[in-house]
């Protein structure tokens, strides 16, 4: 079951097929920048001024979104040319140069800020990923990214999460059945329970069914009731341990809630299967690239 959660491939094959969305959230960054009509620009630049720019990393971590950033120069000017240095997943260094973008001036600075907020924001969830990703090296966790993204921004998230060496958790609520509380909460008004909802849940669908539980209790009967993955839900580190001596090869074990840098590695240490931290999307801290330009060329 541990293959759900591998989604991974050369240039992110989940990227690839879904480019056309990213060329839409591109298109309506364009747009809600008026990147066609910047005033400043269209007042100070010749209209035929050629240049060069670099795209410069200024501080360590982990790249992401470098082929999103050339497709947003694309579409501002496709008669402008980048050249791609450096690779999304490659961990750069402060002072390196990841692009180099030549031709119309006002093209590439109608571009720039757009091209650096994906960049910037991409490569900051690839590196906090990293980091969690280090942090339990060695042990079967494997650390994943959730639901807790920017609206319209999520395949582009999820990518960044891979990027870092992390994997997804569901990219969208029809991957598979997950039963939370406000399920069983809903469900409480028919008379149904945990070992009920899990009935439900399989009536006609192949689809994997995970549970968040509370409780070694709830993932006990999660687990009698043939859960296929037992989300534990901000447990203690204690309760954490006797699930996955209980689930022995029954179920995967998934670790919820209250994750961090600093508790991390114990909780991989405990046997789980998954780590998710939604911290790595909702709270990502952007990496610094700036945009420096050279004219004269």
């Amino acid at each position: 079951m541990i293959e759900l959660f591998k989604q991974c491939g050369p240039m992110d094959e989940i990227l690839a097929s879904s480019w056309k969305a990213v060329e839409q959230v591109i298109e309506n960054a364009l747009a809600e920048d008026l990147a066609s009509s910047d005033v400043t620009t269209g007042a100070l630049i010749p209209p035929d001024l050629e240049g060069r720019s670099s795209i410069l990393v200024k501080d360590d971590g982990v790249l992401a979104g470098i082929e999103v950033a050339q497709a947003v120069f694309g579409h501002v000017d496709p008669a402008l040319r980048v050249e791609v240095l450096i690779k999304d997943g490659a961990r750069v260094r402060s002072g390196d140069v990841v692009a180099t973008i030549a031709g119309n001036v006002a093209s590439i600075l109608k571009a720039e800020r757009t091209a650096l907020n994906f960049l910037c924001h991409l490569s900051g969830i690839a590196t906090g990923t990293a980091r969690y990703v280090a942090a339990v090296k060695g042990s079967k966790a494997q650390i994943t990214g959730t639901r807790k993204t920017i609206p319209g921004m999520r395949v582009l998230e999820k990518y960044a999460v891979r990027m870092g060496g992390g994997q997804s958790h569901r990219q969208h609520l029809g991957d598979w059945v997950l039963i939370k509380d406000n399920h069983l909460a809903a469900l409480g008004s028919l008379g149904l329970g945990l070992k009920g909802a899990i009935e439900r849940a399989r009536r006609g669908s192949t689809l994997k069914v995970e549970v968040e539980v509370g409780s070694v209790g709830e993932a006990e009967e999660a687990m009698s009731a043939g859960a296929d993955i037992i989300m534990l839900d901000n447990m203690a580190l204690g309760e954490i341990k006797q699930v996955v001596n209980l689930a022995r090869g029954r179920a995967l074990i998934e670790a919820s809630g209250g994750i961090t840098l600093e508790n991390v590695r114990q909780v991989a240490g405990a046997g789980v299967d998954l780590i998710s931290v939604g911290a790595i999307t909702h709270s990502a801290k952007a990496l610094d690239l700036s945009l420096e330009l050279e004219t004269g060329q």
